[in-house]
């Protein structure tokens, strides 16, 4: 008997030993695996100095995020962006001017470029389309022409006027470096006479200039 029961209080103190072990090197591999997890690194974004001055308010912005816009974008909403990888970006001011800027990243320049040019024919298309939609209103557009930035932009300008509601105007630029694709957008009430393209011009040249490091 004292044979049988040391023999079962040996096992018994080598079994707890070893799990005592294995306790004992489980917390260092869970925290080996969360030390060297990966993570997304977050785009350069613009920031609220790179924006066209306002005459009356300063610049204002959050948290760059990642994933897709929570409403879509005037103008794109046909546009399927990849979630993936899509960042996005808000900023406002005390008054009613906001802006937004997207970051995507494609799988590479061919697709960057296609991206590219369908937003780029969204914009130009935004004006006529909202007006079929909203018949009685008024609309107007412009292309403010090419910024020489990275792969290069293309700036847009839409101005909508819904019937007995208050006029907007929006800008638009869209441009490329390599496989990454930004759109930088500002918006407020009034029209296109009013609107700062050559400002915006600069804000968009200092975005792609930002992607690219």
């Amino acid at each position: 008997m004292r044979r049988t029961r040391t023999r079962i209080l040996t096992r018994t103190a080598l079994a707890a030993g070893a799990l005592a072990a294995v306790a004992a090197f489980a917390p260092a591999a869970g925290a080996a695996t969360a030390t060297t997890a990966p993570k997304t690194p977050v785009p350069a974004f613009l920031e609220p100095g790179d924006l066209p001055p306002h005459s009356s308010s300063q610049w204002f912005a959050q948290s760059p995020r990642h994933g897709q816009p929570e409403l879509p974008l005037f103008c794109f909403e046909e546009v399927e962006l990849p979630a993936a990888g899509t960042w996005v970006r808000e900023y406002h001011t005390d008054l009613d001017t906001t802006a937004r800027q997207l970051v995507v990243e494609t799988g590479g320049n061919a697709e960057a470029q296609a991206l590219a040019a369908e937003l780029s024919d969204a914009a130009a298309d935004c004006a006529a389309d909202w007006l079929r939609e909203n018949p009685g209103a008024g609309a107007a557009w412009d292309d403010y022409g090419t910024v020489d930035a990275a792969d290069g932009a293309r700036v847009f300008g839409v101005h909508v006027a819904p019937p007995q509601a208050g006029t907007g105007v929006h800008l638009f630029g869209i441009g490329r470096d390599g496989d990454t694709v930004t759109v930088v957008v500002w918006g407020e009430m009034g029209d296109l006479a009013q609107a700062p393209v050559t400002a915006f011009k600069d804000t968009t040249a200092t975005a792609l200039t930002k992607l690219g490091g």
